[in-house]
Order: structure tokens, then C-alpha cells, then sequence
């Protein structure tokens, strides 16, 4: 089987894509038609089936504007859903996705990034959880009232809040999913010493292959795999592959040292497609904070790119099997295991 037919033929799950931020953006200029114009032709030429939808908040939301923002995105995301009801499905549970794959359909899945809407308060994982939220992580870069971002690692030795430990009891209730990704070593080593359901660290890559705080280092690559979880490779960003060389072939030295570490069982993706929103909104990557240096463009830059690592998978010689684990089974057992399946 050749490697498009392949990608064709597979479940594919990106488990990070900020196109929400991209879509607002276009909104408030007047221009609703971009998700469909732009983003669902990506979406299909990539072959993804299933896309989970991160809300991440720009920092002059992330304080008294959080939950406010936070809301408006979620409802935009239903609004979609509504609009291109025979083109995708937002799902609330494993059983949900498989429903809509099995339709043709893309399945939504709403996510928090950094769950600034939380706040100090632990019960609105709830609220979080009634408007469809599944996916949900702590921090983003910086410091949050539940966790503190990997950018702390080197000026706190904090883990998480015990208000974020009362989220995380309750997601794991609620059947929503942990993300591990963007936390610092203190708050993922205080994760899996709580965490009792598999999980997924959404859009991370490996530390040994290239050192910046947002990797993954192998003891903890192992120890995600141990409670059963699965970490995506961030294939679309420079910094996090590979920052001479951000090619589809780095993007597979990754998925090969995660498999060789964690296992092949726990390896998918989650290319973070945001390049094209920093490009509208900032002018670039260098004028987005903590983004700073220069690196090459990434050959992963849009969904359409994806068949290219399957590309590279099928010349490296890994079986049909397992590059149907990387592009989304993987995935798919953790979200039909946790999401929407109370503990």
C-alpha cells in the first residue's frame, strides 16, 4: 500500500490545532466564511478525522476577561458545528467520534489550553465540562491559580495548586481528559503521582532530541506510557523539532524516539497549527513573547502537510499497524476509555 493511500485509509487524530484563535481573528474583520473556506479544505486534504479544538487565551484575556473569552469561543465552536452540521460533529464522548467518523463527518473535540477561565475556582470544571469541554490542561506559558507553565522550571519549584489538584480529581470524575503538555517537571511529576486514568500530552516532543523546557524528558515519556497515556508529536513547530531543521524526517526521529522509550502504543500527533494566526496577528513568530530567536520554517506548517509523515514512516520501513497507532488508534483508546466516561 503506498503511503497517501495509507494515510487515506487511517483514523487520523490531531490532538492540538488553535484554529479557533484564527477564526475569531478573521470574525472581527468581518470574514465568517474562513473556517469553511480555509480551514475544512485543510482539514480534509490532511485526512484529518478527528480535531481537537484548544481555546488558547491571548495574555490580555488571561485575568478578569478569561471565563468571558473562554465562553465566546466555546459557543463560536457550536456555532461552526451548527453552520457545517454535514461536515462535522463536536463530540462529547469516544462513542461520539466513532459515530462521526464512521459518518464521513470530522469530529470536534473542545479543549482548554492553560484553563485561565477556571480562575480560583475548582467547581468550574463543571460549567467547563457542561458546555462541551474534553480535553483540558493547567498551564500554558506562564503561571495560572492551578499550575505553573515549563517556562517556570528554572524559578519555581511549585507543582500544582491543590486548587489544581481538586480540577484534576474532578476532570478524572467528569471523564474529561488530562493534557500534560505545556506543564513544568514539578507539576507533570505531581500529575502522575495523582493521575489514576490514561491521559494524553497534547502537542510535546522529545527533550533528549532537542532541549527546550517544553519537552518531554524520557523518564517522563515512560511514565505517561506506564499509566496508559499517549504523547503527540508537536510536528509544526520549529522550536520544539528541531529549530535548523523542522522537516517531516526530524518530525519521525521524534516519533521513533518516543516509540523506542514510551513504546509504540503511545506515540500520535499533535502538530500545533498556530504559524498561520502568529503570522496574521503579530507579524511573525519572533514578535510573540517567548518565541524569540530565528529557526526554519517548519515543513509540517498545515494540516495538508500530514501525509508527509507518513511519507517519511512508510520509507523507514514501520508496518501499516503502526503508523495507524501514530496517525490516531492511539488516541482513539484514551478518548473512548476517559472522554465522557465518568470515573
Amino acid at each position: 500500500m503506498d503511503a497517501l493511500t495509507l494515510h487515506k485509509e487511517a483514523t487520523v487524530v490531531d490532538t492540538h490545532n488553535d484554529l479557533i484563535l484564527l477564526v475569531d481573528h478573521h470574525d472581527r474583520r468581518g470574514d465568517r466564511r474562513h473556517f469553511a473556506e480555509y480551514w475544512l479544505p485543510q482539514l480534509r486534504a490532511g485526512g484529518v478525522d478527528v480535531q481537537v479544538l484548544p481555546i488558547c487565551l491571548e495574555e490580555q484575556f488571561q485575568s478578569e476577561g478569561a471565563l468571558r473569552r473562554t465562553l465566546l469561543l466555546i459557543e463560536r465552536m457550536h456555532e461552526l458545528a451548527d453552520e457545517h452540521a454535514e461536515e462535522v460533529a463536536i463530540c462529547l464522548t469516544g462513542a461520539d467520534v466513532d459515530a462521526a467518523v464512521a459518518a464521513g463527518k470530522i469530529a470536534l473535540i473542545i479543549a482548554l489550553e492553560g484553563a485561565h477561565a477556571i480562575g480560583q475556582d475548582p467547581m468550574l470544571i463543571r460549567t467547563m465540562e457542561r458546555t462541551g469541554v474534553r480535553v483540558v490542561s493547567l498551564a500554558h506559558y506562564g503561571r495560572t491559580f492551578l499550575a505553573d507553565g515549563s517556562g517556570f522550571d528554572d524559578s519555581s519549584n511549585s507543582a500544582l495548586t491543590p486548587q489544581g489538584v481538586e480540577v484534576l480529581q474532578e476532570m478524572e470524575r467528569l471523564g474529561v481528559v488530562f493534557d500534560i503538555s505545556h506543564l513544568g517537571r514539578a507539576g507533570v511529576d505531581a500529575v502522575l503521582n495523582v493521575i489514576s486514568r490514561p491521559f494524553l500530552a497534547t502537542h510535546s516532543a522529545c527533550l533528549s532530541l532537542t532541549e527546550i523546557h517544553r519537552n518531554l524528558a524520557d523518564a517522563q515519556l515512560k511514565a505517561i506510557a506506564e499509566r496508559g497515556g499517549v504523547i503527540s508529536v508537536a510536528a509544526a513547530i520549529p522550536m520544539f523539532i528541531d529549530p535548523a531543521d523542522p522537516s517531516a524526517e526530524r518530525v519521525v526521529d521524534h516519533i521513533e524516539h518516543m516509540a523506542g522509550v514510551a513504546g509504540i502504543d503511545h506515540v500520535g500527533l499533535g502538530p500545533d497549527f498556530i504559524e498561520d494566526y502568529f503570522m496574521q496577528a503579530f507579524g511573525g513568530w519572533q514578535r510573540v513573547p517567548g518565541f524569540a530567536g530565528t529557526f526554519a520554517p517548519a515543513e509540517i506548517e498545515r494540516p495538508a502537510d500530514l501525509p508527509k509523515i507518513t511519507e517519511v514512516m512508510v520509507r523507514r520501513g514501520f508496518s501499516v499497524q503502526d503508523i495507524n497507532k501514530v496517525l490516531g488508534d492511539n488516541v482513539m483508546r484514551v478518548l473512548r476509555e476517559v472522554m465522557g466516561v465518568p470515573a
